[in-house]
């Protein structure tokens, strides 16, 4: 435990599995507390009462990021119990392999949609509440990728919802900076999570895409949730008072080649 986030509430999408899971006990651990939100239903009871079992602050919301009136609801439930919203880690998405001539219309619909959309959904309720509470600001933290910055081959549509996330960070920075809210981007390499294990689960040879992962990553091996998590954690902390408009890379070295 520590206190890195003490006194602080933080509103997380994607909470429920994976980075975002990881970054919810981070964040409680460092003495937040969090709104953990995620359209997995099942999971978020299941997640929300494990962790008030372990003490913490937590509530959950089942939502759907692409459904503005969801994500209202979540921040509503979140001010009704905590008071205000310090942090948001815009973390939800979905994944994506294919060429340009593989994606369908409904395919590029449905990344766009969650990786894009729920993004600037999650970040348009951040801002009007950082704005509106007293005293107003607060740390916005959006989940891009390496897939945002550098092209790969195989990530069509999924490298442009990422790009619009970059530059979503930029933007929202250099607006909304004097008025004392952060907006900071997370680039993930490939990460260890259950949608990773799916991926590998469904391929010919598991062993051999997880050794074309690994290769990609100068630091010999893909992350680990819980090493995103302390980047976000960071970025969300008073620690990183000066870091606005920044896009970090997390990646293993991946996008230093």
């Amino acid at each position: 435990m520590t206190t890195l986030l003490a006194g602080k509430t933080a509103i997380i999408t994607g909470a429920a599995s994976g980075i975002g899971l990881a970054t919810t006990e981070r964040f409680l651990r460092d003495g937040a507390a969090v709104v953990l939100v995620d359209n997995q239903f099942d999971a978020v009871d299941r997640e929300t009462k494990r962790l008030k079992d372990e003490g913490f602050r937590v509530v959950g919301v089942g939502a759907d990021v692409v459904d503005s009136s969801d994500i209202r609801h979540a921040f509503e439930k979140g001010v009704a119990r905590f008071g205000r919203v310090d942090i948001v880690y815009a973390n939800a998405g979905v994944g994506y392999t294919g060429t340009i001539v593989d994606t369908s219309d409904d395919d590029w619909d449905l990344v766009m949609g969650v990786n894009a959309k729920g993004v600037f959904i999650t970040a348009r309720e951040a801002v009007k509440q950082m704005l509106a509470q007293k005293p107003p600001g607060g740390s916005i933290i959006l989940n891009a990728s390496i897939s945002g910055l550098v092209g790969i081959p195989g990530q069509a549509p999924y490298a442009p919802s990422k790009g619009a996330v970059v530059q979503l960070t930029r933007q929202l920075a250099v607006e909304y900076a004097a008025k004392g809210i952060r907006v900071n981007a997370v680039c993930p390499g490939t990460v260890d999570t259950p949608l990773l294990r799916r991926a590998m689960a469904m391929s010919p040879d598991p062993d051999a895409f997880l050794a074309m992962l690994v290769a990609g990553h100068p630091i010999g091996r893909i992350g680990l949730g819980e090493e995103i998590a302390a980047a976000v954690a960071f970025l969300a902390s008073d620690q990183a008072s000066f870091v606005t408009g920044a896009i970090l890379p997390v990646d293993g070295g991946y996008t230093a080649r």
